[in-house]
């Protein structure tokens, strides 16, 4: 598993590090709003699809950075910040544009959790932190009709 590290400057992008962070989990703790520096900081725990898709699946996740700059707003809804240890499953990372270039980008959690960024422009960046481990937790979706996520173990 190579570390990844993606510039993000466009919808596309953000795009391409959202397929590689859906499933990410992150305590409520590790997500950072620095608002005099208008950054958010979010620490994570990706789970590696590429290797769990492979011939020979290994199931591995790794720490990971995922930063925004520009960040005018952050809001929450559904994460309380007083439950640090909480724990979020991260389904998928979305931009809106509403007055080009700035816009909304959407961390939308399992359970209906979610992060919103009022941003000037899209500009962000995931980085990889270090070595992955295993895991012997493969995450599952549940099929359009059943509505909720399951789990299965390898």
């Amino acid at each position: 598993m190579d570390q990844l590290k993606f510039v993000v400057l466009d919808e596309e992008d953000l795009e391409v590090a959202s397929t590689h962070l859906q499933d990410a989990v992150v305590r409520v703790s590790d997500i950072l709003w620095r608002p005099q520096e208008k950054r958010v900081v979010v620490a994570l725990n990706r789970f590696d699809w590429e290797g769990a898709q492979s011939d020979d699946p290994e199931f591995r996740r790794r720490r990971a950075a995922l930063r925004f700059e520009r960040v005018l707003s952050c809001k929450c809804r559904q994460v309380d910040p007083a439950h640090k240890d909480d724990v979020l499953n991260l389904l998928a990372v979305e931009f809106s544009e509403t007055e080009a270039p700035s816009g909304v980008v959407l961390l939308e959690f399992s359970g209906g959790a979610t992060v919103r960024l009022e941003v000037e422009c899209l500009e962000a960046e995931l980085a990889d932190l270090g070595a992955s481990w295993t895991t012997v937790h493969c995450p599952a979706h549940a099929d359009a009709g059943e509505g909720t996520a399951k789990s299965k173990r390898a």
